[in-house]
Order: C-alpha cells, then sequence, then structure tokens
C-alpha cells in the first residue's frame, strides 16, 4: 500500500467527500482510531459511508435524529471486512477529532489522520481489519514520518470526557506488535 503525491492510497476504493478542508500548516504528526456503526451495533450498512458522503436519510433509523446538519469526516473506514474506503486526502483536515486534545496541542483535526474501524467498544474486531488497519499505518509512517508509536492513539486519549472509542475491545498490544 502506497501514498500518492496527492495524499491517496493506492490500492482502496476513493469516495471523495465535501466534509474536510485544509490543513492550516500540512503538518501530519498523529494517527487517531475512532470506531463507528450506524445504527449503533449493526455492520455491513450503509449509513456510515451516507454520513460520511453527507446524504444520511436522518428518518431512515430513530437514533439518527441527532445526525441532521452533522457534518463529520474520517480519513479512512476500515469496514469488518477488511476493505478500506477514503474519504479525505491525507493531506487534507478531516472532521474527526471534534474537541480534542494532545500533548497539550488543541485541535487534533489539524495535525491528525483519523481511522474510522467498523466496530464499537464492546464487539472485537475482525483480523481482516487489523490487517488492513496494519497496511495503512505502515503507508502512513512511511508517509509522514512524525508519526510513531506514541502518536498512535485512540480518540478516547484526545477527548476523554466525551470519547470512548475505539474502546476496550480494541487489542492495543496486538495492534502495535503487527506494526512494529
Amino acid at each position: 500500500m502506497h501514498i500518492n503525491e496527492l495524499g491517496q492510497l493506492n490500492s482502496v476504493l476513493q469516495r471523495p467527500c465535501r466534509h474536510y478542508d485544509a490543513r492550516p500548516d500540512n503538518e501530519v504528526s498523529l494517527l487517531v482510531i475512532h470506531n463507528i456503526s450506524l445504527p449503533a451495533g449493526q455492520f455491513g450498512t450503509r449509513y456510515v459511508d451516507d454520513l460520511f458522503m453527507g446524504c444520511i436519510d436522518c428518518e431512515a433509523h430513530d437514533s439518527f435524529v441527532d445526525l441532521k446538519g452533522l457534518r463529520v469526516s474520517a480519513h479512512c473506514f476500515i469496514r469488518r471486512t477488511g476493505e478500506v474506503i477514503q474519504y479525505v486526502p491525507f493531506e487534507k483536515r478531516a472532521w474527526h477529532a471534534g474537541v480534542s486534545e494532545f500533548n497539550g496541542r488543541q485541535q487534533c483535526n489539524d495535525f491528525s489522520v483519523g481511522i474510522e474501524l467498523e466496530g464499537t467498544d464492546t464487539e472485537p474486531y475482525t483480523q481482516a481489519q487489523y490487517n488492513a488497519l496494519h497496511l495503512v499505518t505502515k503507508a502512513l509512517m512511511d508517509k509522514y514520518p512524525k508519526i510513531t508509536r506514541s502518536r498512535i492513539v485512540g480518540h478516547c486519549d484526545i477527548a476523554p470526557d466525551r470519547k470512548t472509542d475505539p474502546g476496550e475491545s480494541f487489542d492495543w498490544p496486538y495492534f502495535f506488535d503487527l506494526v512494529f
């Protein structure tokens, strides 16, 4: 897996969305791992893609009422099958972290890459997801050498008062063994 000069992975589905903007200084030095499923706990639906593409039908499920008008994105989404979909080039700022702080620096979207895993805090992730995340992470580290082991975190680490993902089900030691 390789990242081209536009910040796109060469071997994944590209689904360019409109929910991003320019990075203030083009620095990429943090990887943030998230989880998402829509509706919560349901996998393989089209709704995560619809959310990132800005076309989710907020009446399709009762739990979607809070998503009305929400403009969010991730750089990539990794389905349970291991399929990787890229929504935002890594050179651009995706809107994934929200109010956040890492090592005293706020607004993590400015300098981070956000990868969403299809999942929940409590449901084990699949081997295919770990394999895909490993390959994406290695490509990111090759392109952006400031992303090191200590700069790969969960959403829970940069927004601890409001986020818990990727959750207790994410096997950090196993993931780090794959990458390092």
